[in-house]
């Protein structure tokens, strides 16, 4: 794994069950996660992020105020807008709903720690400028998280079980 630096916040939201609490990787998972991710594209320079577990409610009212869509969703990013004058090594934030996102596991029956490491692969490619918007983006993004997720000792999440 290379040694790039990654500051990672990661924050998570006070109105979460017990039961969900206990599925949120430590810190230390996430940073390794993501290093593994840049890893997988060869990317070289320091990056800062925020990583926020949030409640379905939470979720939700990002998901209608950002996107028009009035319900909740497993992970959103938003990429930093930094004028280029401006040096920073932020790259924007990720919001991860813990509840969609252990419904998702279970209904895919995948392990719930599997699952947040595909959605912080996933929201960092986002952050990092890749899209799913067309199919030809779609298959390029597809292929690095499933590199990242084999490299992670993950199966490949969009196989059907």
């Amino acid at each position: 794994m290379n040694n790039l630096r990654v500051d990672l916040h990661f924050d998570v939201a006070d109105d979460l069950t017990d039961t969900l609490l206990d599925t949120i990787p430590s810190q230390e998972q996430v940073e390794d996660w993501l290093k593994v991710t840049l890893d997988q594209i060869k990317y070289s320079k320091p990056i800062e992020l925020s990583i926020r577990s949030v409640s379905i409610e939470e979720s939700n009212q990002l998901n209608l105020t950002y996107r028009n869509k009035d319900s909740a969703t497993n992970v959103l990013s938003f990429p930093a807008d930094i004028p280029e004058f401006v040096e920073s090594n932020h790259i924007g934030d990720i919001a991860i709903c813990a509840q969609v996102l252990c419904d998702e596991a279970k209904a895919q029956n995948k392990a719930i720690e599997n699952h947040w490491a595909h959605l912080c692969v996933h929201g960092l490619l986002h952050l990092l400028g890749y899209d799913h918007i067309t199919e030809q983006d779609a298959a390029e993004m597809e292929a690095i998280e499933i590199a990242t997720l084999s490299a992670l000792s993950i199966d490949d999440p969009y196989q059907v079980r």
